[in-house]
């Protein structure tokens, strides 16, 4: 498995790819902030509390979550409502998957569509978020279940710069940026057609 780049720092990446809910985190995290702040997130919180558990965020005092996400540099833009999402997605999975974020697409052995729906039911994720998740985890974190490109749609098509999920190093972050510049112009000319 190569090594996750989507922070594009080592210390960050690897806490991304050694923590499978710190991923999920970082997911989360990734809307109206740069992609490499979102997925920063997970390791910010992670050195103010010593780890990025499932069952620990969801137990933590609500308000002392806030302040610690609030912290300079803070985990978003919007580290309230942000952090209020970060504990719901943590409850979600204490309670639906004990705690165990890979049981998400390791129980029951799901396909890509269970994957895609399972991950549809958590707090902060739509359609979007959870196809361009599936494909992060078949293209980077070597979790394929049948059926996954397809249920990941255009994101799981081989050879794109599309998202989060095809950036590998700083040429693909680019390029993946420069395809979001791309369709953010072609969304804001129709708006105006």
């Amino acid at each position: 498995m190569p090594t996750l780049q989507l922070v594009q720092d080592p210390a960050a990446d690897a806490l991304l790819e050694a923590n499978p809910f710190a991923l999920l985190v970082g997911m989360l995290l990734d809307q109206q902030i740069p992609m490499e702040t979102a997925f920063a997130g997970p390791k910010k919180i992670a050195d103010r509390i010593g780890g990025v558990d499932a069952r620990e965020i969801a137990d933590y005092n609500p308000d002392e979550f806030v302040a610690l996400c609030s912290q300079t540099p803070a985990i978003h833009r919007f580290p309230g409502s942000m952090s209020k999402r970060v504990q719901a997605l943590a409850q979600a999975i204490v309670d639906d998957y004990d705690g165990d974020v890979t049981a998400l697409w390791t129980s029951g052995e799901p396909d890509g569509a269970e994957v895609l729906k399972r991950l549809k039911r958590l707090p902060g994720f739509g359609e979007q978020k959870a196809k361009i998740f599936l494909a992060l985890l078949g293209k980077q974190y070597g979790v394929t279940p049948k059926g996954w490109r397809a249920a990941a749609g255009d994101y799981g098509k081989a050879g794109t710069h599309m998202s989060v999920a095809d950036v590998v190093d700083a040429g693909s972050l680019q390029e993946v940026r420069a395809y979001k510049k791309k369709m953010k112009a072609a969304a804001k000319a129709a708006k105006q057609a």
